[in-house]
């Protein structure tokens, strides 16, 4: 039975646009829970920093070798305030004309809970040589040189992971480094040894350091000429710094690194007098990275958390119009917490399966329940599929944007320009304005009334 309405009422003329507006508004609602899950990511991500933090202040920490560096102590006379000439001690810094550096590393993982944190352990071998030293051109007389006072400096990141004694071969000499270094303006701790030094001739040097570290092993570029490489059973090496190799090689198994640096790529001279050098910008090296970080994953995922609520409330918008069946406001609610709450299940299913299963998971789960539902309010199993298919196609776009990072901007584009196109096609011919005449039936069997629309 069909009751014609003569005078539609201004709710009856502006209905569209009226749901509209408001399905706009509960997307906005929606913002809210996701904001609270993304920042439940940031709060696990904190727990797995802090555990990670808590290994390697038990084992060691990243590692930086910086050196090694001679200080050549000298005296000079200076003019005090009263005007006289007070001797005073200062010292010279020179670095290698020639370094060569040859590292193994054995990395692992360390389990703490539900995290991983990547440890290692390193043998190193450091050698070079100085050249006849350049007291001309740092304009300091032989005479002034406080010779038995030289020593070979280096520093690395966190002592606690010097496994063993440092042995200094240093013109065939062997000795052990000492802890400490003598008081200056470069390096305020590290290891050091006393060396002799013949200003006429050529030094070289060997030193032998097992070091452990977690996350990344580091080296600074202090050779006139500095050449690196490094071997390690790792398959997922990040090669980071201000140097990248020159060459590598990755396998599953293992990977190796060389790389070859000259002076004119750093700003700090090889040699110079009683000041600092800033070595940290030019530090290169090695970081092991684990293969698959679910925390990162998950926290790109929910950025993505307002477009799919949006094209979802978007999707049942268009078939609440087009099947002329009414959606309230607190269905749609629903649908957004059940879209909202698959990040949850995303994050806390992935601490223990790893992103993908997670995401396939928690997807499944998701599609299925909300699929189960746009059934039961449509009573249509076609469009249940329909929607189930689409929802499905989504979620499939967002693991593809979210596995490809660097082309995630162009499947983005296009992804959206398509989206755009079909809600455009399937919305050509809906009376926006609502200038037809409406009437009101009740479908047989259910008691719902439904909206539809007659010439």
């Amino acid at each position: 039975m069909y009751t014609d309405q003569k005078e539609p009422t201004f709710w009856e003329r502006n209905r569209i646009l009226i749901k509209g507006l408001l399905v706009g508004f509960l997307i906005m609602l929606m913002l809210i829970p996701g904001l609270l899950v993304a920042e439940l990511v940031h709060e696990r991500q904190q727990r797995q920093q802090e555990v990670v933090n808590e290994v390697s202040s038990k084992w060691a920490g990243a590692q930086t070798v910086v050196g090694p560096v001679l200080m050549l102590p000298y005296k000079e006379l200076e003019k005090a305030s009263d005007g006289k000439l007070v001797e005073s001690t200062k010292i010279a810094y020179i670095l290698p004309d020639e370094l060569h550096i040859n590292g193994e590393m054995q990395a692992k993982e360390k389990k703490r809970s539900l995290y991983s944190v990547m440890l290692y352990h390193s043998d190193l071998k450091l050698a070079g040589k100085f050249n006849m030293l350049p007291l001309a051109s740092l304009q300091i007389a032989p005479e002034s040189v406080i010779w038995q006072d030289a020593r070979l400096v280096i520093t690395v990141g966190d002592t606690r992971g010097i496994e063993d004694q440092v042995q200094l071969d240093w013109n065939g000499s062997k000795q052990f480094m000492d802890a400490g270094v003598p008081n200056n303006k470069l390096l305020t701790e590290g290891l050091s040894a006393p060396v002799t030094i013949n200003a006429q001739s050529p030094s070289s040097f060997s030193i032998s350091i097992s070091l452990r570290g977690s996350d990344h092993l580091y080296f600074t570029p202090v050779g006139k000429t500095t050449e690196t490489d490094i071997v390690a059973n790792w398959k997922d090496p990040a090669f980071d710094g201000q140097y990248l190799p020159t060459n590598s090689e990755i396998t599953d198994k293992n990977f190796r690194a060389h790389w070859k640096i000259l002076p004119m790529s750093h700003s700090y001279p090889q040699h110079w007098k009683d000041n600092s050098q800033d070595f940290s910008k030019a530090a290169f090296g090695v970081k092991l990275i684990q293969p698959v970080d679910g925390y990162a994953k998950t926290n790109r995922s929910v950025k993505y958390a307002i477009l799919f609520i949006a094209l979802t409330f978007t999707f049942f918008f268009f078939l609440e119009i087009l099947q002329k069946r009414q959606v309230h406001p607190l269905q749609y609610l629903l649908v957004g917490i059940a879209l909202t709450i698959f990040y949850a299940l995303l994050l806390s299913i992935s601490e223990y399966t790893g992103f993908n299963l997670a995401y396939l998971i928690a997807s499944v789960a998701t599609i299925s329940l909300i699929g189960l539902y746009a059934w039961s309010m449509f009573r249509s199993g076609r469009t249940a599929l329909g929607f189930t298919c689409a929802l499905s196609a989504l979620y499939g776009y967002i693991f593809v944007l979210i596995q490809s990072e660097d082309y995630a901007l162009l499947f983005g584009s296009i992804g959206l320009f398509v989206i755009i196109a079909i809600i455009m096609y399937y919305s050509r011919r809906i009376d926006w304005y609502g200038v037809t005449h409406h009437a009101v039936k009740e479908v047989p069997g259910t008691g719902i009334e439904d909206i539809s629309s007659v010439t």
